[in-house]
């Protein structure tokens, strides 16, 4: 209560002008940014076969999910979030990606929730989420979640607002039980959905009033698209991003490094393969 939360840290010595914006703008819903870009898929696709020649499948989300990741490691302002006025810096990283448990309208979805460093490499990435996707896509399987939400299915419409009100409410104040922030996939760094997999272009996803996600991402399908580059406009076959964001954490120029950062790591996959620490020597001998 009054500024002590179980999951992140109120931020001191705030500029006057960040302190003020989460009066104004009291909701994401208030305070969302939009952005969006269409990246060639030229460099993943090389990395891909590279890694197919040594045993090792890789996907296109295996690499934006890593590279989301590492860039919110490197940029911790883009793992703040605000709730009642307060910015707090996130204890830890976490990911929340919605799966369907199988490609058919009447299919249940479900969401896992995975924690992370941010100094783990695309390989270890790639390992931890396709364990998760692989347990969570048996239909008879329930995580965590589904469970709670199996349990509150069950409730009469009148007793599930008034609970869904008071999770809201403890929320607030800073006092919603840790197991619950746990459980949560709207308690996360950020969110990511492949509605590239469904056969769709990538959408604006809204961010949630509920819970504590400042970030959402969606990468859409595969096309071919016009792009600017080195002064000129080519075709390209591309994967579009589309980001959504609370634009109470960070300016626009701290958003710009930010993506500028992860188009890196687009571009140049193999540098997700080395743990910050290593990355970061390279740098050095390099300049």
């Amino acid at each position: 209560m009054f500024g002590f939360r179980s999951d992140g840290k109120k931020v001191k010595n705030e500029s006057i002008m960040f302190r003020i914006i989460p009066h104004i703008m009291r909701t994401r819903e208030d305070s969302q940014v939009y952005f969006s870009q269409d990246v060639p898929i030229k460099f993943m696709e090389a990395y891909i076969n590279k890694k197919a020649e040594e045993g090792i499948k890789i996907s296109y989300m295996h690499i934006i999910y890593a590279a989301i990741i590492r860039t919110i490691k490197e940029r911790p302002s883009l793992n703040r979030f605000v709730v009642d006025g307060r910015t707090y810096n996130r204890n830890d990283i976490f990911m929340s990606l919605t799966i369907k448990k199988s490609l058919e309208d009447n299919a249940p979805e479900t969401v896992i929730k995975l924690k992370f460093t941010g100094k783990e490499t695309i390989l270890d990435i790639k390992e931890k989420l396709e364990e998760a996707i692989q347990k969570n896509k048996d239909i008879k399987m329930s995580n965590s979640m589904d469970k709670l939400v199996a349990a509150l299915e069950k409730t009469p419409n009148i007793v599930l607002k008034g609970v869904v009100g008071l999770f809201k409410i403890l929320d607030k104040y800073g006092i919603l039980p840790k197991k619950i922030i746990e459980l949560s996939p709207f308690h996360t760094s950020a969110f990511l959905t492949n509605v590239g997999s469904l056969g769709i272009d990538a959408i604006y996803h809204h961010l949630y009033n509920f819970g504590t996600t400042s970030l959402f991402f969606a990468m859409g399908k595969k096309k071919k698209d016009f792009i600017h580059e080195d002064e000129e406009i080519i075709e390209e076959k591309c994967i579009s991003i589309a980001f959504v964001g609370d634009e109470r954490i960070c300016d626009g120029y701290y958003y710009a490094n930010s993506f500028k950062l992860f188009n890196k790591y687009i571009k140049k996959p193999e540098l997700l393969e080395n743990n910050v620490e290593e990355e970061k020597k390279e740098e050095k001998v390099t300049i």
